[in-house]
């Protein structure tokens, strides 16, 4: 089967590798459609992965077309699949907390992801996918899912003032989920027009560009936050999340940090003075596995409470290999959600 490969920095490789076999209780996919993550980019750029070659892919949607002995979905359904593997072994898998296992796998990370024409998944990591509902669609419900598990890492009401700072896929997904949510008014912050005008169009009520904007005198004239959810991941928007956070408030913390984050002393002091909860979000698991978090995004998707379609902003091929690494890293890049078609719709 032919598979997109990383094998060495910033080196792609269109491969020919055997399709994998199903054990008892798992599932051969033909891929329809995977995702690109921003966290793929530096698994590519930077080598960052487990060992070379690598197939990443972990956001994915597909048809199954073996199935294990042990297996009771059929063949032909229609599936996303959930990537994090876990020992279900250890105390964390045990207690209802999967993301938190220290020996979990990781598809398109630690083993073999979906950028091929065929994977082998287990089967308890597949969702069914309605027949009325886009497989392209289904493709993006991981990282949904880690927006609504980073939403409830915090106690949210009807009505909250909330912030999202940043506008790439996740904290788009975020604006999505917290509108489906019912919180109130909800500002995005993010450096790129464009990303903030689709913002606006999938539902924040404000958006603020601080190259255009100064930030500070927004948020002395407009109030604070209630509720903050920080998903650009710098060691600025990490700082910001608690400067613009009001009395009381809950700060989530989504985006993955890259480099130290340095707090002056009265800024550090606003969490006590403030009264301020923080909490970490990480991935996008619960108990039963995969969660509720998945459950709710397909249920989402499929009644049309929330559309991702408008964040998928290009679809490559296989053969495009890099490409779609290099638009998305590209400074002041438009795209959001990028897609690598496999089988396509089947």
């Amino acid at each position: 089967m032919k598979a997109l490969a990383v094998t060495g920095i910033e080196t792609f490789e269109l491969q020919k590798i055997d399709k994998p076999k199903p054990s008892k209780k798992e599932v051969l996919i033909k891929v329809a459609y995977v995702g690109v993550c921003g966290s793929d980019l530096p698994r590519y750029f930077d080598g960052g992965v487990h060992q070379f070659p690598q197939v990443l892919g972990h956001e994915f949607s597909g048809t199954i077309s073996e199935v294990g002995e042990e297996v009771e979905l059929p063949k032909g359904a229609r599936v996303a699949v959930a990537p994090l593997v876990p020992c279900n072994k250890c105390e964390q898998c045990y207690s209802g907390s999967p993301q938190l296992c220290p020996n979990y796998s990781f598809i398109g990370s630690r083993q073999q992801g979906a950028m091929a024409e065929y994977i082998v998944v287990p089967e308890a990591n597949c969702l069914v996918v309605p027949d009325d509902l886009a497989l392209k669609v289904a493709a993006t419900i991981e990282p949904l899912t880690v927006a609504i598990h980073g939403i409830e890492r915090v106690r949210t009401k009807a009505g909250d003032k909330t912030l999202v700072i940043g506008a790439g896929t996740i904290g788009l997904m975020t604006v999505l989920a917290l509108r489906a949510r019912g919180v109130g008014e909800i500002t995005v912050i993010d450096l790129n027009d464009e990303k903030l005008a689709l913002a606006k169009e999938i539902g924040a009520d404000v958006t603020v560009n601080p190259l255009n904007v100064d930030i500070d005198h927004h948020f002395k004239e407009n109030g604070l936050a209630n509720l903050v959810f920080e998903t650009a991941g710098t060691s600025i928007t990490q700082v910001q999340s608690i400067i613009y956070a009001n009395r009381q408030a809950k700060v989530s913390f989504i985006g993955t940090c890259t480099r130290p984050i340095n707090f002056e002393a009265e800024e550090f002091e606003l969490i006590l003075r403030r009264e301020l909860e923080l909490t970490g979000s990480w991935m996008s698991y619960s108990a039963p596995f995969p969660g509720f978090e998945w459950h709710s995004a397909l249920r989402y998707l499929a009644t049309g409470v929330i559309d991702t379609l408008p964040l998928i902003t290009s679809i490559y091929s296989l053969e495009d290999q890099a490409l779609p690494f290099e638009k998305m890293r590209e400074k002041a890049s438009r795209e959001v959600k990028v897609l690598y078609e496999i089988g396509g719709e089947m």
